[in-house]
């Protein structure tokens, strides 16, 4: 028997008890009009609209049908909690096809062709065409992927994939040409708020039953982490324990003890965001590994953008770090890169293990002297025009003015360095970096010594 995503058995057993359902699932989108946020993905014309028919009677074509112009598969990458799930449900009710789930969890390739074989037969058969919802797919290894290839070159099934990974680097290249790729965003905080303001409300959900007060709602939404499936449940179970101690609304007491999570002060729009972020740096700075960890730990509890984090750590790297630790920066981008990529949970490691990094490596900040000099000269004015002999001198006519006459090529020289103005008059002598002899700083203090002796412009 062929898996599905809704059996009629699960379906009729809600119709007949709804509220025997868990509310994430009670709460659940119909339409494309009732889903939360992905308004980039919901326009008039858009593929998912295309896919579930909306415009079928501007073509003559059948209601739920998308036409011979319909996307023949959608890949649909974002983070966990975002609709992807959700999308595929919707398709699900909306057209009229057959609708197999998968999990690249459990299905191997045995089960992909089993689905593909059903296709086939019920198009063949009875006119029927089915759509493919294949979840994780990134964990298909290229050999199940390949699979799929066959069914959706041939249109033997619509795929709807759904991925949290990076589908360039976990979807094999010929599968990912044809499929149209569609990225989820994160829910915005107004986006999970609006939810559990229908999930408060509508019949299928809470009935008006309790009431959220808004220090209650914050501290949801932080917990959610703009993950609406988590929020619905903490919703539910906070009204479940509220409604038990015959409480008319549910205190922020009452979800904190539901959750098990303390509500953590702190404001992602107000002081304690920028308090707790500059805290973070500056234990950093201070190479105070755990007073570091404990902060990032209040912004990673608190549900802060983890791409803010990823951020301060990279201006620290130079701020604070620089040469005396060349991979400092290097780490922190690739931090910031690989939050982009996973986003939370997960991330919380990425953060952790750059921040561990950054605090315990030397510390230089005469990168941020450096430029700071440099900029604070150039806006007093002192600018000057560029020496001749650096001039461009690839057009007709610079020799005649004398650009780019006289210029040494360093490269020609034995030691690689040639002694001549490089800078301007007005700060020839100038100099801005003064380097520390911190970690591997060090060879750069002395690079720096020998180049400028060279240059003619260190003084014994």
């Amino acid at each position: 028997m062929e898996p599905d995503l809704f059996t009629a058995a699960a379906e009729e057993r809600q119709e007949k008890d709804p509220a025997g359902s868990p509310l994430a699932v009670r709460m659940r989108p119909r339409t494309l009009d009732e889903v939360v946020g992905q308004q980039h993905l919901l326009k008039p014309g858009s593929p998912l609209r295309r896919l579930v028919g909306e415009q079928a009677d501007r073509r003559g074509a059948a209601a739920g049908s998308p036409g011979p112009a319909g996307p023949s598969s959608v890949i649909l990458w974002g983070p966990p909690g975002t609709g992807k799930t959700t999308l595929a449900y919707v398709v699900s009710k909306a057209t009229d096809k057959r609708f197999v789930e998968l999990s690249a969890i459990t299905a191997g390739v045995k089960e992909v062709r089993a689905v593909i074989d059903g296709a086939r037969r019920a198009t063949g058969g009875y006119g029927k065409e089915t759509v493919l919802f294949l979840d994780e797919i990134h964990r298909f290894s290229k050999a199940q992927q390949d699979s799929l290839l066959p069914a959706v070159e041939n249109r033997w099934v619509t795929l709807i994939a759904a991925t949290t990974e990076n589908p360039y680097f976990s979807v094999i290249s010929p599968l990912l040409s044809r499929s149209l790729l569609l990225t989820l965003e994160p829910l915005t905080d107004d986006d999970v708020r609006g939810l559990l303001k229908r999930a408060l409300s509508d019949e299928r959900g809470l009935k008006d039953a309790v009431v959220l007060p808004d220090d209650t709602a914050d501290h949801l939404l932080r917990i959610a982490g703009g993950d609406a499936r988590r929020a619905l449940t903490a919703l539910e179970a906070a009204a479940g324990a509220a409604l038990d101690k015959g409480e008319p609304e549910i205190s922020l007491t009452t979800l904190e003890e539901t959750v098990d999570r303390a509500a953590v002060t702190y404001d992602r729009d107000g002081d304690q965001h920028y308090d707790v972020a500059s805290a973070l740096i500056k234990s950093i700075r201070g190479s105070d590994v755990d007073a570091a960890l404990h902060y990032l730990a209040r912004m990673i509890d608190a549900g802060e953008d983890p791409r803010f984090i990823a951020r301060r750590l990279m201006i620290s790297a130079s701020e604070d770090i620089g040469l005396a630790d060349p991979n400092a920066l290097p780490i922190a981008v690739a931090a910031a890169q690989a939050v982009a990529m996973i986003g939370f949970p997960e991330a919380a490691l990425t953060l952790s293990h750059a921040t561990i990094a950054l605090a315990l490596a030397p510390k230089s900040n005469s990168a941020t002297t450096a430029i700071g000099a440099a900029l604070g000269d150039v806006r007093k004015g002192l600018a000057g025009a560029v020496p001749p002999h650096l001039r461009d001198g690839h057009y007709k006519g610079a020799a005649k003015l004398g650009h780019a006459q006289g210029y040494v090529y360093p490269h020609d020289l034995a030691e690689g360095i040639a002694e001549q103005q490089y800078a301007p008059d007005a700060i020839k002598d100038r100099e801005y970096y003064t380097p520390s002899r911190h970690g591997a700083e060090a060879r750069y203090a002395d690079a720096v010594e020998w180049t400028r002796k060279h240059l003619g412009r260190r003084r014994s």
